[in-house]
């Protein structure tokens, strides 16, 4: 069953995130807490949206969104932050299902892109995003910028007025 996440999904969500960091290789990186995720999610004004799917009435995977915007397109379009299901409950459909409830959406909004990052290691989740038809963006590099570096950038802005 995939359905909106609700708040009392926050605990198990947050449970899935230190999983997912652990499985690819992070998890000194996670410092989110249930209070986050809940405000972020349900709080007065959510930027970021979460499906979820249950197995006999556990949550054993997740998906977290956003919205993106292309000015070549001119619309919306979901980027889709983190997805995960339990290794135990994989090669059962629940990951193509999250992927295509959020085309659904996608679809129904007229938002024209669904995009996403992944691992270069990750051979496992390149294969199965390339059965669905997922192209990967070899001319384009993520950046980053977080800690210290961030700081550094925003002292700056405030410099500067």
């Amino acid at each position: 069953m995939i359905r909106r996440a609700t708040i009392d999904d926050v605990p198990a969500m947050l449970q899935l995130v230190h999983e997912l960091a652990e499985y690819e290789k992070a998890a000194h990186e996670v410092r989110a807490t249930e209070e986050q995720l809940s405000e972020v999610l349900f709080g007065a004004e959510p930027a970021v949206f979460a499906h979820v799917v249950e197995h006999d009435g556990e949550v054993a995977g997740f998906a977290v969104w956003f919205l993106s915007f292309s000015t070549w397109r001119g619309t919306h379009g979901i980027y889709l932050e983190d997805l995960y299901v339990r290794p135990g409950m994989r090669g059962s459909g629940y990951g193509k299902a999250l992927l295509a409830e959020l085309a659904r959406i996608c679809a129904e909004r007229g938002y024209h892109r669904l995009e996403w990052s992944v691992l270069d290691w990750n051979e496992p989740a390149i294969g199965f995003y390339r059965k669905l038809g997922a192209v990967p963006l070899d001319e384009w590099t993520m950046f980053r910028l977080t800690d210290e570096p961030l700081k550094r950038l925003a002292e700056s802005s405030a410099e500067a007025r």
